[in-house]
């Protein structure tokens, strides 16, 4: 997708990001969440550096691990100040569900991998990561010292970015761009699946709500209907038995 196109697509989103950021329990949460998915994806780049074969690439996986490793302490300390200086009720805040960010290692397993495919998966990434830490740089401007940490973050996903891409380059010269495009579809194909899968969800509490109201009530009429052609008290019992005392009926 060119980064003019996606630059449009961030335009129209922003006042929904700035709606989201704009309460103070829904940015605490957005934090501590991004906080666990960029140490998650520090764990997962750093077990990269182990695995692969390429000096360079170990360095460099190394360095970018550190730098998800901080991103997740530096999440996780503002959103801890916010959640201190703010009094949240309890339940507000975790419930429903965070929205998305991060950058999504965990759909991809590192050790089964080549370099060239991780890459490809990482520069995608990173670049989405860096549109979005943008949009969410400018929508605080309400909060200079979350809006710090996202310019300083912001200035590592686009290194991270750049390096990945050129030593996808590097590594395999000849289809980078194949890599990069299957990255791509890859990330919205499983996007996609994750849209379904919430669309699914609303469609069958949807069903099953109709089907409360609509198909219960009748049954529920046709019981009470019954019932009071049921005579009150005990209802008497022949005794005359023509099955055995320890028969099943």
């Amino acid at each position: 997708m060119p980064a003019a196109r996606t630059a449009r697509i961030g335009r129209l989103f922003r006042p929904i990001h700035r709606w989201v950021w704009g309460d103070l329990d829904r940015r605490v949460r957005k934090l501590l969440v991004f906080g666990e998915v960029e140490t998650d994806g520090g764990r997962d780049i750093l077990r990269a550096a182990e695995v692969t074969p390429d000096p360079l690439l170990r360095r460099l996986y190394l360095e970018h691990a550190l730098d998800e490793l901080r991103h997740g302490h530096l999440f996780r300390e503002r959103g801890s100040a916010i959640l201190r200086a703010r009094a949240l009720k309890s339940g507000v805040l975790f419930a429903g569900n965070p929205l998305p960010g991060g950058h999504g290692l965990d759909d991809l397993h590192v050790e089964d991998e080549p370099d060239h495919r991780l890459l490809a998966f990482l520069h995608v990434a990173e670049k989405a990561a860096a549109g979005r830490f943008a949009i969410y740089r400018d929508v605080v401007d309400d909060d200079p010292e979350t809006r710090a940490i996202f310019e300083e973050i912001l200035r590592d996903e686009v290194f991270h970015m750049n390096y990945s891409y050129t030593q996808l380059t590097r590594v395999a010269p000849t289809s980078y761009a194949r890599h990069v495009w299957r990255a791509r579809a890859s990330r919205l194909w499983k996007r996609y699946v994750r849209v379904m899968a919430v669309i699914a969800g609303a469609i069958g509490d949807t069903i099953l709500t109709l089907m409360y109201f609509i198909l219960l009530p009748p049954f529920a009429w046709l019981a009470r209907r019954a019932s009071r052609r049921e005579p009150d008290g005990w209802t008497t019992v022949s005794g005359v038995r023509d099955q055995a005392p320890t028969s099943q009926y």
